[in-house]
């Protein structure tokens, strides 16, 4: 049998003959951890899920029929595991509790395709990077609900990643906060504690993420905190736009310090990690406002590492170690070697030609701990970017192992109302986790192939295809840095005039490719828990976008579209929008993600 397996292993050799589960043991030690026997039990429950097999859990030193696991760190690390299926018998060694747990989650990938007759095989495998993590946005403006969190953890955890971050601005529940998070349905103090004790029993750290810096608007524009802001009238931005209103905190306040401490505090206690995520990207804002004066005096990104530095030290007061964004500081490189070396540099990079080699290597020649961070290419795109995501994901983990970088961190972002659909961001979940586990064992992974068997069960191999295919639309218009220029003509056209370099030949060409992909759309049998709703997401995606190729040819032509088709489409789309929302994520954030849509809808009515 061949094994399409996520991610590859790192050395595979099959063997003859076939080991058969039934009347089948499980063997653990005497004695087993909390984690051993939660690691076994989680294979029985898949055996009796896959393969009709229910396998007793015992202690014995001899059987006939076992399935070993055995804790071994002689000559493996802690997250490497060895697993060999011969005809009679199986045996899982794991270099630590994890390693044990990643050769089980091997074997649960075979069980569903071999159900309870096992291919003999021997297989090797550790990772490439220690920490292997993704980072879902919960603030722009989806919170999913726990449920569709637990689910993606028990994802993850299969795919063999370590890590989550859920990236925060406003999303969880200061008690002396209520006014920022009021409308926006965020974590309490019970979701993350039980989010944390979910993915500790998984080998997951989930990692706090608060921004502390850059991105606090959602606080800052209220009256309560607009005093705290750096610029309260709005900046310019380095995308040649006007930002309105306040963005940064103002870093020559001490005020600013003073919230961030409150913070810190009541949030901290709830993850058991000892890493924190303060964010601190595209302040671009600074020394446009009230640290002028500071900034003509020593420069704006030195008024940024002071106040960096100052965070570095609350970190350290709260018993964490500090991760912050990148990004900034890469404007002047001769200051990375004055970073704290306890201190870890968040590179991100979500383009194909992103400079992971170059920046990487400036953080490694100073000697600073550093993850690489790309996307998953899915937001500000409604259906994703699926060349430039996986050309992404491979170029982090290439130049990140080449600089010794000591993470990976797969990001998934939500701006402009996080129109793309779950499902969407799954082809960059699935390769992110194989590359950054071992790029050599799964460069050339089938990622359609990888979507059916291991997210949508898809028997007859039509999703994985499908999703990976519309995420190519975008390369029949000229490309966009970090968006596609069919959302831009959907929700960011701030007024109905004709797009730039957009042409009535290519938006013709893009509903021609979204028709004959959706065309396959009946014949997909995915036999995923969610398989109704993956069906309903990804046809809604797709008529954003097919509507976004046809509010294009409007405002090139206004008579080559009616706008009272194009009105009724939008809001049909709108309903059915609001509808899927509510099926995976909170209330909060619904109504301002439809507003990006509803603002459309206002234009037509203009004309």
């Amino acid at each position: 049998m061949e094994l399409c397996l996520l991610p590859m292993p790192r050395k595979v050799a099959t063997g003859s003959g076939r080991f058969s589960a039934s009347g089948a043991t499980i063997v653990v030690p005497a004695a087993p951890s909390a984690a051993t026997l939660f690691t076994a039990q989680k294979l029985q429950d898949a055996l009796l899920r896959h393969a009709a097999v229910r396998p007793a859990i015992a202690v014995f030193i001899q059987c006939q029929s076992c399935i070993r696991l055995v804790v071994d760190p002689a000559g493996l690390g802690v997250e490497a595991y060895t697993l060999s299926i011969r005809p009679d018998g199986v045996v899982i060694r794991g270099g630590g509790e994890a390693g044990l747990f990643y050769g089980v989650q091997t074997l649960i990938q075979i069980i569903r395709k071999a159900g309870s007759s096992l291919p003999a095989v021997e297989i090797e495998d550790a990772p490439d990077f220690p920490n292997r993590g993704v980072m879902l946005d919960i603030s722009r403006d989806k919170v999913p609900t726990l449920r569709t969190l637990f689910d993606l953890i028990d994802q993850f955890a299969g795919w063999k990643l370590n890590q989550v971050q859920l990236y925060m601005e406003h999303t969880f529940a200061y008690s002396q906060h209520k006014e920022v998070w009021a409308t926006a349905s965020p974590l309490t103090h019970e979701d993350v504690l039980r989010l944390d004790a979910y993915c500790r029993q998984r080998h997951i750290q989930l990692v706090p993420n608060q921004n502390s810096f850059g991105h606090m608007e959602r606080w800052l524009r209220l009256p309560r905190y607009i005093d705290l802001a750096e610029a309260p009238e709005g900046s310019d931005t380095p995308w040649d736009t006007h930002w309105d209103g306040p963005f940064s905190l103002c870093p020559t306040d001490p005020r600013s310090l003073e919230l961030l401490s409150g913070l810190y505090s009541e949030l901290l206690p709830h993850f058991s990690s000892r890493l924190f995520n303060v964010g601190c990207d595209e302040t671009f804002d600074i020394g446009q406002g009230k640290s002028k004066a500071a900034a003509e005096a020593v420069g704006k990104t030195r008024v940024y590492f002071d106040f960096l530095l100052k965070l570095h030290q609350l970190v350290q007061s709260n018993g964490r170690t500090m991760m912050f964004w990148g990004d900034i500081i890469l404007h002047q490189p001769q200051l990375i070697g004055e970073l704290p070396k306890d201190i870890i540099a968040m590179e991100w990079g979500y383009e194909a030609e992103h400079p992971f080699d170059k920046d990487g290597a400036l953080f490694a020649k100073a000697g600073v701990p550093f993850y690489v961070c790309p996307g998953t290419s899915s937001w500000c795109t409604i259906t994703g970017r699926t060349d430039n995501c996986i050309k992404s994901l491979i170029s982090a983990a290439e130049n990140g192992k080449k600089h010794g970088a000591i993470g990976y961190l797969n990001t998934d972002w939500g701006d402009y109302g996080h129109l793309q659909y779950l499902p969407v961001s799954y082809l960059g979940f699935v390769a992110g986790a194989a590359y950054s586990w071992n790029l050599a064992a799964n460069r050339d992974l089938d990622i359609p192939r990888a979507l059916d068997l291991h997210v949508f069960a898809d028997a007859a191999g039509v999703m994985g295809k499908l999703i990976y295919d519309l995420g190519n639309v975008y390369k029949h218009l000229k490309t966009q840095s970090n968006s596609s220029r069919l959302f831009r003509i959907l929700v960011a056209q701030k007024n109905n005039d004709a797009p730039a370099e957009v042409t009535r030949q290519q938006l013709d060409s893009s509903i021609s490719a979204i028709d004959s992909i959706m065309a396959a759309l009946p014949q997909a049998r995915m036999d995923c828990p969610d398989a109704n709703l993956v069906s309903r997401e990804i046809a809604n995606g797709a008529a954003m976008l097919r509507h976004a190729a046809k509010r294009g040819r409007w405002l090139l032509d206004r008579n080559s579209e009616k706008v009272l088709d194009l009105t009724q489409d939008l809001r049909q789309i709108i309903g059915r929008h609001e509808e899927l929302w509510l099926a995976r994520n909170r209330s909060g954030g619904l109504a301002d993600s439809a507003g990006q849509l509803r603002k459309t809808l206002e234009m037509y009515s203009r004309g």
